[in-house]
């Protein structure tokens, strides 16, 4: 599967350095002392700043050949254009990628540290919030394993999303600020600043030619300076780059009002630009919110597709029409769609392309990846709001709907509904600019994340546009990087299976199928066992640091983690944990198997309903563990801030990975791919990725449960949960004991909106549909997970079976299919 071979340019840029153990202790003692100015015994971040450092020169000479070999006319490029990239940690990722492990510990020893304790002083980059940003991590992470010449752009966000802190069981958020302290692992790239218009007044005019041209005229531009970080691939020399956009303010600093005694406003201009790259995902609730937001979106796609055009320029190129042959764009889900006509300005008004002309090199070098299948997650921006801040590419777009419209008609001659529903504007009260549309029209390429979604994609929310151009239409189902999810996250797992299989496995995840034969023998079931109870071990210690609470690693670990909003259901499973409390309570222990259930996720800070599910899990635990009767059968906790690095601890210690969410409503997700990475069985919906799982493992090592995407669509019109309650009396014990208040006993009425939410016929989510269902998969679960040699021979064939859940072959599939990179 992997193309995993060294980079041997004809001629090293950069010697490599040389990278034992006592080379790398001189070198951390030398950042130490000449660096930063601190002895021996000094607090042990310095040494990881030192390590972090010492560690980048190594990396430097991989960086700068990979990028002299891809530098020369006519290679053709990938650019990864993304609002997210989750990165985590980097540190032990490269300490793997270079094969330095031995060596970076025998320096550390050197100073008293161990490489754990030192890479835990790393704070996860906040460049991200959630799968999507995980999966552009993961992307770049296999694209460098591969050696695939694709260049990921994104954001410097100076502030995560948020840091999550729970008080009386309310969600808190904390600003993330990760960069408090730098961050050692970027090399700023000033020279390669550029402009970013915004506001003004599009100018027309003839040219010399007498050919109408446009001109962006009084524009308001923030610059765009470039930070780079190095994505190492797993051992083969080659190094790409995430760059990253930080926005600066071309004036930063008004002498004259600061005379004039308007201190505030003489660095105004300054602070509204850096507003730009400050915080990931600001609140959109407010309409300064959607401003920021759309600003945002432009800022990368303009700075990125500008700084493309350098490169390939730079790279001796020079034929414009020539410059799809060359180049493709990944725009990953609606953020970076507004780069479709962005491009079109650059090569009308920069370049001086006609309209045909640029039309064809833009829709041939543009691809489009959907993440959702919510209409409501598809973005949708004011077109007074373009119109004030992106009056030039407002003119674009109608351009490009007037013409796409044409198409249209001429394909269904008087179909003014199916014009109306295509269009690129929304026509209401509110006109707005559809982005996705906008992606669709303008690529050549559009792909969902897992089989279900992309058929249902093109079956329901694209299915006009499928209809006209069913060719641009396919599916690349999503995965995730074996490096950091398994080589890295699950050291123990990981030397057990390479004693069995030897260690490419690591970069080509197919091989995981040998381990089948092993499902059947005891002594490898021992050894599988002794793995996971050290994980469980670990995460035990970390939920109760941060929970409080204490899990026993010897019960069944029931984990879901994820981001919390209604459609993944953590309802459901709060529920089923009050069901199972119930049983408790009445002495129905029949068949009974003690659970530590963990849930863990952040709420958008302006979702109301998620964050008051929050509430409720944490109101359910605190009831939960300190009921004596419960008597350690069952054990809740709510981890806060869910992140990367809390994660690499999870999946391996995970017994059930709980992937609930309502059938045709979960794109994909990866979360469910590093569970059965790991050895966790699933329980799990006919939804998104799942699915894939499921046929890949087989019935008898899935526990499957609740509608299918179809049956929810059928039932949608005549749902009636009342009924589900009616014939249901343990559904009915279950909200009965939630409505008494007896989760909320000195906060009456908080948990009203839950109970009106899951009781109302209009709910979505059909969370009541699916209970029984759940309750009887469930106790399969326990009915399993008693006879140990069966969970045993289940976990070891889910991570047998989970080669096809590797990013390496995502990858192949967008360069074989999409890309077309060498």
């Amino acid at each position: 599967m992997s193309a995993n071979k060294p980079v041997t340019p004809p001629q090293l840029v950069l010697e490599p350095l040389p990278a034992g153990g006592e080379v790398l202790t001189q070198d951390v003692e030398r950042y130490q002392l000449y660096h930063l100015g601190r002895m021996q015994g000094c607090p042990p971040v310095y040494t990881y700043q030192a390590l972090a450092w010492t560690l980048r020169d190594r990396l430097m000479s991989d960086w700068m050949n990979t990028y002299f070999v891809r530098d020369q006319p006519g290679k053709r490029r990938g650019y990864y254009l993304s609002l997210e990239f989750l990165i985590g940690r980097a540190l032990s990722n490269h300490v793997l990628n270079l094969g330095l492990d031995a060596a970076a510990r025998e320096a550390l020893h050197s100073f008293g540290q161990s490489l754990e304790t030192v890479a835990e002083l790393e704070p996860d980059a906040g460049l991200g919030n959630g799968g999507l940003g995980r999966l552009a991590a993961c992307f770049m992470d296999s694209c460098a394993t591969l050696n695939l010449p694709v260049m990921g752009y994104g954001l410097h966000y100076q502030y995560g999303m948020f840091r999550q802190h729970i008080e009386n069981g309310y969600q808190i958020e904390d600003p993330d600020n990760w960069l408090r302290d730098g961050n050692p692992w970027e090399v700023e790239r000033s020279e390669f600043t550029c402009r970013v218009p915004f506001g003004g007044h599009t100018e027309h005019y003839y040219d010399k030619a007498g050919i109408p041209r446009a001109r962006w005229a009084d524009t308001s531009d923030v610059l765009a300076v470039p930070y780079d970080m190095p994505i190492s691939g797993y051992r083969n020399r080659a190094v790409n780059t995430l760059r990253l956009w930080k926005a600066a303010a071309t004036d930063e600093f008004d002498l004259d009002e600061f005379n004039a005694g308007s201190y505030s406003e003489a660095v105004q201009a300054k602070n509204h630009a850096e507003h730009i790259s400050m915080v990931l995902y600001p609140n959109d609730s407010s309409e300064n919110g959607k401003e920021l937001r759309l600003r945002q979106q432009y800022f990368l796609a303009s700075a990125s597709l500008q700084d493309a055009m350098r490169q390939w320029r730079a790279a001796g190129n020079s034929d414009l029409s020539k410059f799809a042959e060359h180049n493709v764009f990944q725009m990953n889900d609606t953020h970076p769609t507004i780069a479709v006509a962005e491009l079109m300005r650059l090569l009308l008004d920069r370049e001086g392309m006609l309209w045909d002309e640029a039309w064809a090199v833009t829709s041939r070098c543009m691809a489009y990846t959907n993440h959702t299948l919510l209409p409501e997650a598809l973005e949708r921006w004011p077109v007074t709001l373009f119109e004030r801040l992106l009056p030039r590419l407002l003119e674009i777009i109608y351009e490009i709907n007037a013409r796409f419209l044409r198409e249209v008609s001429l394909k269904w001659p008087g179909d003014s509904d199916r014009q109306r529903r295509m269009s690129l504007i929304e026509e209401g009260a509110v006109r707005q600019v559809r982005m996705a549309w906008l992606a669709i029209v303008g690529s050549f390429s559009v792909n969902g994340v897992a089989a279900l979604h992309s058929r249902l994609l093109q079956e329901g929310l694209f299915r006009d546009f499928v209809e006209l151009w069913p060719e641009k239409f396919n599916n690349k189902t999503n995965g995730v990087t074996p490096r950091r999810w398994v080589a890295h996250a699950n050291p123990g797992m990981t030397a057990l299976i390479t004693r069995q299989i030897g260690e490419d496995w690591i970069a080509d995840l197919s091989q995981l199928e040998k381990l089948k034969p092993l499902a059947g023998q005891p002594a490898f079931h021992a050894e599988w066992r002794a793995a996971k109870r050290a994980n469980k071990e670990r995460l035990t210690a970390l939920v109760k640091a941060e929970c409080g609470v204490t899990f026993d690693p010897e019960v069944l670990f029931d984990v879901q983690v994820k981001r919390i909003h209604e459609y993944k259901r953590q309802l459901l499973n709060v529920l089923h944990v009050i069901h199972l409390y119930n049983r408790i309570k009445h002495g129905r222990l029949e068949g009974w198997a003690d659970r530590c259930v963990l849930i863990g996720g952040k709420a958008a800070p302006g979702y109301v309903m998620a964050k008051r599910i929050i509430k409720l899990i944490n109101n359910v635990a605190d009831v939960v563990n300190s009921d004596p009767a419960v008597n350690g059968r069952l054990k809740v906790a709510f981890l806060p801030n869910y992140r990367v690095t809390s994660m690499e601890i999870i999946a391996p210690a995970t017994d059930l990975s709980e992937q609930i969410s309502t059938a045709g409503k979960e794109a994909s997700g990866t979360g469910n791919m590093k569970f059965m990475m790991n050895g966790a069985v699933t329980i799990g919906t006919y939804d998104g990725a799942n699915i894939e799982i499921l046929d890949a493992v087989g019935e008898d090592n899935f526990f499957l449960f609740g509608l299918k995407a179809e049956e929810v669509e059928a039932l949608r019109s005549r749902y009636q949960p009342l009924a589900y309650i009616e014939r249901d009396p343990e559904l009915r014990e279950v909200i009965d004991l939630l409505a008494s208040g007896h989760f909320n006993a000195c906060e009456p009425g908080i948990f009203d909106m839950i109970l009106a939410s899951v009781t109302s016929p209009h709910d979505p989510w059909m969370v009541l549909a699916d209970f029984r269902g759940y309750v009887e998969a469930q106790e399969k679960v326990a009915e399993a997970w008693q006879d140990r040699e069966r969970w045993t021979r289940m976990s070891i064939l889910n991570t047998a079976s989970s080669g096809f859940f590797s990013t390496d072959r995502t990858m192949l599939e967008y360069n074989d299919d999409i890309w077309k990179l060498k």
